[in-house]
């Protein structure tokens, strides 16, 4: 009789425990489903704070490019006005080189002939075009 009663005991725990086993799983899996949510919209979070601030460094940096680029084309300008002071300083007074200088670049021009007049004006050449 211990024999059959130590079965029905054994299959009575064995029950109680599988019914434990079940309400305990239907009570974790929804908060374990929560819990791997929570998990996944953090890690969604992050990514897109990293990706913030990466924007943020891309435009500091473009911001920075831009303020020294303008630094630079500042100081080319510097360097281009103090040529042209040097340069009109050097040529007041050289009305005759200035006159040879123009006369050699209308020379470069096939379509020009300069012919030495009163007003110094150059005359043009002037051909018709046949239109077909």
């Amino acid at each position: 009789m211990k024999n059959n009663n130590q079965k029905g005991n054994t299959t009575i725990v064995s029950i109680v425990l599988i019914t434990v086993l079940i309400v305990l799983s239907m009570w974790l899996l929804p908060k374990y489903r929560i819990y791997r949510q929570d998990l996944a919209g953090q890690a969604n979070l992050r990514q897109q704070e990293w990706e913030k601030k990466i924007l943020i460094e891309s435009a500091k940096a473009k911001r920075d490019s831009a303020v020294l680029e303008a630094e630079a084309e500042v100081e080319r300008a510097k360097g281009v006005s103090e040529a042209n002071r040097i340069i009109a300083g050097s040529l007041q007074g050289n009305e005759s080189y200035l006159r040879y200088l123009w006369i050699d670049k209308i020379a470069d021009n096939p379509n020009v002939i300069y012919v030495p007049t009163e007003a110094s004006l150059p005359i043009l050449e002037a051909r018709n075009k046949e239109i077909k």
